[in-house]
């Protein structure tokens, strides 16, 4: 059953299946409240000799692209991740694409980069913009990773 969200609700949908599959993979993982900018997930081995910083980001069915915040190109910090959650039909459980911040940061660089220096549709020059894109293909290296967070 395909059925469109609000962006709140699958924002937050994602975010509580990124913590569930963090439990799963021997995480304790805590969502932090809304107010935490940039950081959705805190998690940490049961022994707390690893913890890590999540933004989850959530896309819905049919969606390959997440939208992401110049900020971004700035984040490069080894316990910094972000997981972009794609959103399936009702009872399938979601794909997740575990991608450290430094990949994510230089991707979102280089195509916003190529974005500014491409023609328009009419020949026009792109005006700079403070949103990034950020896509990955679904068979992709990053798609279903968990153990990149135990590096």
């Amino acid at each position: 059953m395909k059925l469109e969200l609000s962006s709140g609700l699958a924002g937050v949908a994602g975010e509580y299946f990124v913590a569930a599959e963090l439990s799963r993979h021997g995480f304790i993982a805590s969502v932090t409240l809304r107010n935490s900018k940039g950081i959705d997930i805190l998690a940490t081995t049961e022994d707390a000799a690893h913890t890590i910083s999540i933004q989850v980001k959530t896309n819905q069915i049919g969606r390959t692209t997440w939208v992401l915040n110049e900020k971004a190109e700035k984040i490069k910090d080894n316990t910094f991740y972000y997981v972009f959650v794609k959103l399936n039909e009702a009872g399938i459980l979601p794909d997740f694409y575990i991608v450290p911040s430094a990949v994510v940061s230089e991707q979102i660089a280089q195509s916003h980069n190529e974005w500014l220096t491409t023609p328009g549709k009419k020949g026009q020059s792109h005006n700079p913009s403070t949103m990034r894109k950020f896509s990955l293909e679904a068979d992709s290296f990053y798609h279903n990773n968990w153990a990149l967070l135990f590096n």
